[in-house]
């Protein structure tokens, strides 16, 4: 798959890799995006909300996590970092945790996919994972929604400059 190259060095500000997500323009409702920072400055991932609940929350979250990010570090039973962000943007503080998760191959095209669905025991949250070949993790966690193997085909690279400082 061609879009999970990473971008050229010579991005100047912003993540070191293509995001993973859903053009804002096939979204119905509002988009926000969240930087992880490391303390070099470098970035070690992006989030993109979608809300769908006209500011109520968000109705998904997608993540970006390159190699070496620590919030893809989890201890055995706890949630994705997109999964605890779903739940604080949604004020939910009822302990959540994983269940099980079981991986799938996902034919994309041409190209196998193979996606770890996860299962949580709060049974309003859909939540897949998926690795990229550039070692980017995408994890995508839906509230009230169910991930269908169709959404797959609607993520795309986003443009870098969304993602500029300004």
């Amino acid at each position: 798959m061609s879009f999970l190259r990473r971008r050229s060095a010579a991005t100047p500000a912003g993540p070191d890799f293509d995001v993973l997500a859903m053009d804002p323009g096939d979204w119905p409702g509002n988009l926000g995006a969240g930087l992880l920072p490391a303390p070099d400055g470098s970035c070690q991932g992006v989030f993109l909300r979608y809300d769908l609940y006209g500011g109520r929350g968000p109705a998904m979250i997608i993540g970006n996590l390159p190699e070496g990010s620590p919030a893809r570090e989890t201890e055995e039973g706890q949630v994705p970092f997109e999964v605890a962000q779903l739940l604080l943007a949604l004020e939910n503080d009822e302990p959540v945790e994983v269940v099980s998760s079981e991986d799938v191959p996902v034919m994309q095209g041409d190209n196998l996919l193979i996606v770890r669905r996860v299962k949580l025991s709060e049974s309003r949250i859909a939540c897949v994972q998926f690795d990229r070949s550039d070692g980017v993790l995408v994890t995508i966690a839906s509230w009230d929604r169910p991930i269908t193997d169709d959404l797959y085909t609607l993520l795309k690279p986003l443009p870098a400059e969304l993602f500029q400082q300004g």
